[in-house]
């Protein structure tokens, strides 16, 4: 596609957005909705969700990348719970928002089914639902064999756990939707345009500077490449491949009736949707962290991991041996040192920032973009009291610690499972990696 024109000079608004991928995009959509006569730019290193926004694997969760105990160390246990109600809502807020505008995205709320395949797997299952019922929670439900494969029929099912609040969707349809329905309300998007640095009330690019009352970053996986900023956000890659659409007959044997997105309760995270034309779509972590936070091109893709996605996919489902896989893509997602996402405002400087997703950011970043809306209008609101509101997660290691321990990380997770599978008990290694990779 033909990116959108680039910043010729130096400019004054009233609010300058980082980046233009879902959070700055809904930031700039509710605040345009909430205040049309606001001047407000974005700008944008390549084009519209050229990051993870547009190439992820199309789950608008309710997921968060901390856990309730976590949210609640750091406010109440009722924080907690309202910071997981605001999720829920947000994956309707989603859904409603393209459906009002006109964005086509190929949505389906068919919920997640996260399968159990071996012992380990079934009582870490069992012991999520229980935790889920120790907060009050009953969003999430245990599946028996049966009820598990009548949703999703893997080799080797014991069981799953269920929750309904979850739709798939094209991602990168819908940031592009997003950024033409926001360049309708009036709001400047420059692409091709880098932001070379960030400063109270100031963004400098090539073409100049943009000064504003407010600054966002919404920056993510690329966070570590603004100056002093290295150390705030590490890029870890996730890969994705997709098949040709599948005939009736295999998904018949398949399931995801209801497209639900689906991945199982193992240590190194995988997952995966059916499209609305059929395809089956599956991702995975395991491509390695790289030295120095540095993000390429070339990153996007490893033979070696789009190899172990293929294998793996064919041993949860042996009926698609032989079936092509006609894309496969990656990009970076952006981790925090607590594993927390978060958004504040600093009224004092008019930096304002969301971001630290670990790749649940598709619905997290529409509740990013709503807070940053009342946090920048000055409004207090149910959302600015939320415990993810001006939290600041502690700086990563400097380097080599961080490739060391990000890398060991990964390799562990990956025997975890193998073990897992072959002794038929929980991981030890996965135990004493987990207060690391952020377990909770």
């Amino acid at each position: 596609m033909t990116p959108r024109p680039a910043l010729a000079s130096s400019l004054a608004v009233d609010v300058a957005i980082v980046g233009a991928g879902l959070t700055g995009l809904w930031t700039a959509y509710y605040l345009a909705a909430a205040r049309p006569d606001l001047r407000i730019a974005v700008v944008e290193r390549e084009i519209a969700g050229f990051g993870a926004s547009g190439r992820n694997g199309g789950w608008a969760s309710a997921l968060f990348p901390a856990s309730l105990a976590t949210l609640a160390r750091l406010s109440s246990r009722e924080a907690a719970l309202a910071q997981h109600q605001a999720m829920r809502a947000s994956v309707d807020e989603v859904i409603a928002v393209a459906a009002t505008e006109g964005i086509d995205a190929d949505i389906a709320k068919g919920g997640t089914v996260v399968l159990a395949r071996t012992g380990p797997q079934l009582a870490r299952a069992r012991a999520e639902v229980a935790e889920a019922r120790s907060w009050g929670r009953e969003d999430l439900t245990l599946l028996s064999e049966a009820e598990a494969r009548a949703r999703l029929d893997a080799a080797g099912t014991l069981g799953a756990t269920y929750t309904a609040d979850c739709a798939a969707l094209h991602p990168a349809k819908l940031v592009r939707g997003l950024a033409s329905v926001v360049e309708g309300r009036g709001v400047a998007i420059y692409e091709q345009t880098p932001a070379l640095a960030i400063a109270p009330h100031a963004v400098t690019t090539p073409a100049g500077t943009i000064t504003a009352d407010i600054v966002v970053r919404a920056t993510e996986g690329y966070t570590s490449s603004l100056p002093g900023l290295e150390r705030a956000l590490v890029p870890v890659y996730s890969l994705i491949i997709a098949t040709a659409p599948l005939p009736a007959s295999v998904w018949a044997e398949i399931g995801l009736a209801e497209r639900e997105t689906f991945s199982d309760h193992r240590n190194l995270i995988v997952y995966g949707q059916r499209t609305a034309d059929d395809r089956l779509v599956f991702g995975g972590r395991g491509a390695p962290y790289h030295l120095g936070s540095s993000i390429r091109p070339g990153f996007d893709r490893d033979e070696r991991v789009f190899a172990s996605l293929y294998a793996t996919l064919l041993e949860m489902f042996p009926v698609l041996r032989g079936t092509r896989v006609t894309h496969s893509w990656g990009g970076a997602l952006g981790i925090p040192r607590d594993w927390c996402a978060s958004v504040g405002l600093d009224p004092t400087t008019g930096l304002a920032w969301a971001g630290g997703y670990v790749g649940d950011g598709v619905t997290t970043t529409n509740l990013a973009g709503r807070t940053l809306r009342d946090l920048i209008l000055g409004r207090p609101s149910e959302l600015t009291a939320l415990p993810w509101v001006g939290h600041r997660s502690p700086l990563w290691e400097p380097e080599p610690l961080r490739w060391l321990g990000i890398n060991a990380g990964l390799r562990a997770m990956s025997l975890a499972d193998a073990e897992e599978t072959i002794t038929g008990r929980r991981s030890i290694a996965a135990r004493l990696m987990a207060p690391l990779l952020g377990g909770h």
